[in-house]
């Protein structure tokens, strides 16, 4: 068994095969997907999987740093609402985006700040984006970090040292397709870190492995991610199952 720790399964690219995908998924041994939000706009959608699908599909709440612009207190009170009003499993997808422009990086650091507060409050994890961004990131998980922030770095792709940074906060780290990638050099970042502080994930859409790269990503594809994990760590597949799966539950209680 599986879990696919982060997918956005509910958006608009699985529109004609959204519940094919899930049952390839299911079929491929991931039993259990994570659903990260991205912003209010996205949340009808989100909310409409996880009731279809309640056995498998567990949702997140949070304001996604590229959906950050002068009216994020305005996306933050939806989440407040929301957050009154349903169960959800964790805040994200969270966190600092500095890759297309960081116009609003003042707006991001502030948002992702009180996003860290609301999960501290209701003991839920995070679930950090970065991208170009990892010291600003890092300097507020570490400033927040009072023994009770766990979470996940999600979409790993950085070097030994900022492995070493987020696990030695208590964070997971989120390995998907990029370790697949034959010049991403993350596989070898990987085996100087401890497999039990890992989880698996697609970030479907995006990021398919090989041997699908290029093409839409879905969370069946997480068996790739797996193996190639597997063979990094020279360990059993069901053993990688077993860590991942294990983490994964343990911090989202599922």
């Amino acid at each position: 068994m599986f879990i696919d720790t982060h997918s956005h399964i509910y958006s608009e690219d699985f529109i004609h095969d959204r519940d094919e995908a899930l049952q390839r998924a299911y079929e491929s041994g991931i039993k259990r997907i994570v659903l990260p939000n991205i912003d209010s706009g996205s949340i009808k959608h989100m909310l409409d999987l996880t009731d279809a699908y309640p056995q498998m599909c567990f949702p997140l709440i949070g304001l996604h740093p590229t959906s950050v612009e002068e009216d994020y207190h305005e996306e933050l009170e939806a989440i407040d609402y929301w957050l009154q009003r349903r169960k959800f499993y964790g805040i994200g997808e969270i966190g600092i985006d500095l890759y297309w422009e960081s116009k609003y990086e003042k707006e991001q650091k502030e948002a992702f700040r009180y996003q860290i507060h609301l999960a501290k409050k209701l003991n839920l994890p995070v679930v950090v984006h970065v991208r170009n961004s990892f010291e600003e990131t890092y300097k507020i998980v570490s400033e927040e970090q009072d023994g009770t922030l766990k979470g996940i770095f999600h979409c790993f792709t950085g070097t030994k040292e900022e492995a070493e940074k987020i696990t030695e906060l208590g964070f997971f780290l989120g390995i998907g397709g990029v370790v697949t990638f034959k010049n991403s050099k993350l596989d070898e970042v990987l085996t100087g870190i401890d497999p039990h502080s890992l989880v698996l994930e697609t970030d479907s859409p995006y990021l398919a492995p090989v041997p699908k790269r290029g093409k839409r990503n879905e969370s069946s594809y997480l068996v790739h991610v797996a193996q190639k994990v597997a063979e990094v760590y020279r360990l059993p597949l069901t053993r990688i199952a077993e860590i991942t799966t294990t983490n994964a539950r343990n911090l989202f209680g599922i």
